[in-house]
């Protein structure tokens, strides 16, 4: 069995960028162009590499390098480890000032609606601490939670969803909330007393994204009512802008918090909630964040969190 403080002798930085480079690159001879290295000089470095880990990394065929099912761990590593190295250094710069440097991903409407006071907590912190927020659909805050670009994602996204790779994640249940089907004020249906999904079936819809979380819960509801899916009318990645449409008249949606109405009185007075029976589910916000031992920062993030919100696990 290798021992960690041989792979500390035996690796370098150095050796991790040229994992990535060969896994971007493809081929030896590709590598070797942007590293300016000679081929035999870089096939070798590879074979140390593998050496030192003591499995093989890629499988060498005649279309180039594909990482084996090992080597796919590894190069995760390797760019987990490389985006650390550079965070060190911000941390390390800004040190006088501040404590650490947390990278948050969130979707709009969750960082919208809940993290004011979160990150108030953290910059006010008694060792104040840098926020870099990311607002983005939470798929490519998945793989930047992955690759080691953000150090925790906030997020109504079940691990569940994952086609893979929810192993790797740990999964802090936060609070609920519930999604609410909305028209504009003066629908009809605001003043009806029970909408079922059928009569939703016949209303000209803005929807998420196709995709997207949001977007498979509507068609979730359509398909145990034992109906397809009405094809939207709006599709936007927003839930602000969403209601936005909503309150102009231009068709019914779902938000997945009735505080994202609460939040603007203008829309709370534009846009109503439609009673519908069965209601759309609810869902956890919760905190995800890499398994392995918990980073000073990401702990300081979970203690804000369940500071203002408790935690539901």
């Amino acid at each position: 069995m290798i021992e960690p403080d041989h792979l500390v002798a035996k690796l370098r930085f150095r050796h991790l960028r040229l994992l990535q480079v060969l896994q971007t690159s493809g081929s030896l001879r590709a590598a070797s162009q942007a590293l300016n290295l000679t081929q035999p000089a870089l096939s070798k470095a590879l074979s140390e590499i593998e050496n030192a880990f003591g499995f093989a990394l890629f499988l060498r065929t005649a279309r180039g390098l594909t990482p084996t099912a090992q080597g796919e761990v590894v190069l995760r590593g390797a760019s987990l480890l490389l985006e650390e190295l550079t965070h060190l250094r911000s941390d390390a710069l800004t040190a006088d000032r501040f404590t650490a440097r947390i990278r948050i991903g969130a979707p709009p409407f969750v960082a919208q609606t809940y993290l004011c006071g979160v990150i108030e907590k953290l910059v006010n912190h008694a060792t104040p601490i840098r926020v870099q927020l990311v607002e983005e659909r939470v798929p490519a805050l998945i793989r930047a939670l992955q690759q080691g670009e953000i150090d925790a994602l906030i997020t109504t996204f079940p691990l569940q969803m994952l086609e893979s790779g929810a192993g790797a994640f740990q999964y802090v249940r936060l609070f609920e909330v519930q999604f609410a089907v909305v028209a504009p004020a003066k629908h009809p249906l605001v003043r009806a007393r029970r909408v079922d999904w059928t009569r939703l079936s016949q209303e000209r819809w803005v929807m998420p994204a196709e995709g997207s979380m949001g977007r498979k819960l509507i068609e979730d509801c359509f398909t145990h009512a034992g109906l397809p899916a009405p094809l939207p009318v709006i599709e936007s990645t927003s839930p602000t802008t969403s209601v936005q449409f909503i309150a102009a008249g231009l068709g019914i949606g779902i938000v997945p918090d009735l505080n994202l109405l609460r939040r603007s009185p203008l829309m709370a007075n534009s846009v109503r909630q439609i009673r519908v029976q069965p209601a759309p589910p609810s869902s956890a916000v919760a905190l995800i964040f890499r398994k392995g031992a918990i980073h000073p920062r990401v702990a300081l993030l979970q203690e804000a969190l369940v500071g203002m919100f408790g935690s539901g696990a």
